[in-house]
């Protein structure tokens, strides 16, 4: 279970690169979400078509999600619901006719947020984060005489 919510394969240049996505991509969900939170089973409005249960996932997902994110604490679980919000947002920009990159509305912010969940559902938040020191292993290594005691370290 570990495994799934917490990987320790990249090194510190890659985790503050990590770190700096999260943060700024999670401050532009939690702020895009917060309005959405206040009316979660309405905010698209009532011609839009969309369950209210859609919609108010979809609030729960970029509050709690653009939060996670900025923590770094369940990243994955938290980008497995934003991928899902982004995917329904950029099918519906598709299917409505939008273009990719033009004046609103366009699926370019949709698609591009889709891609940073898929990219932190799959590698994970990187050493800075809250999941690092929850769920990361901490390994006995040897510096030196193997013999002797060893440092614990992450």
């Amino acid at each position: 279970m570990r495994e799934l919510l917490y990987s320790s394969a990249c090194n510190s240049a890659v985790s503050v690169g990590l770190l700096s996505l999260r943060l700024v991509v999670g401050l532009a969900f939690l702020l895009y979400g917060w309005p959405k939170i206040h009316n979660p089973l309405a905010w698209m409005g009532p011609d839009s078509g969309m369950p209210a249960i859609l919609q108010a996932l979809a609030a729960v997902s970029e509050v709690g999600g653009g939060a996670g994110w900025i923590a770094g604490f369940l990243t994955r679980p938290a980008a497995l619901g934003l991928c899902c919000t982004m995917t329904v947002a950029t099918w519906s920009h598709i299917s409505n006719g939008d273009p990719f990159l033009g004046p609103w509305p366009a699926y370019e912010h949709s698609l591009s947020y889709l891609a940073v969940a898929l990219l932190l559902l799959l590698a994970g938040p990187g050493r800075f984060s809250i999941d690092a020191i929850v769920f990361g292993r901490i390994r006995p290594v040897s510096i030196g005489n193997p013999s002797k005691t060893p440092k614990l370290h992450q």
